[in-house]
C-alpha cells in the first residue's frame, strides 16, 4: 500500500494526488475520489500499470499531519512579535 496525497483540484473537474514514495503526480476525475476526500487529505492507494486502481481514504495520516501543520504554524506565530521595520506613515 502506498500514501497518496490530494494536492489540488483542478478545473473543478481533476483531482491532483500526488505520491511522494514514487515522485509522480496523478490526475484523476474528481468524482473518482472516496468520499469525504477534501484538499490535504492523505490515502492508501494502489497503482497498476501507471493508473490508480484504488484508494481509501486514510483518516489518521490526515489527522496527524495536519496537527505537524498547525503546531508548526503556532510555533512560528508564537516566535513572531510583529515585524522589525517600522512603517512610515
Amino acid at each position: 500500500m502506498i500514501k497518496g496525497y490530494l494536492d489540488r483540484i483542478e478545473d473543478n473537474q481533476f483531482a491532483v494526488i500526488l505520491v511522494e514514495e514514487l515522485k509522480k503526480e496523478f490526475i484523476i476525475p474528481k468524482e473518482e475520489l472516496p468520499q469525504g476526500s477534501k484538499e490535504n487529505s492523505y490515502f492508501e492507494i494502489t497503482i497498476e500499470s501507471e493508473k490508480i486502481t484504488s484508494m481509501k481514504l486514510d483518516e489518521q495520516t490526515t489527522l496527524s499531519e495536519q496537527e505537524k501543520v498547525d503546531n508548526m504554524i503556532h510555533k512560528l506565530r508564537s516566535k513572531s512579535k510583529g515585524s522589525k521595520f517600522k512603517k512610515n506613515v
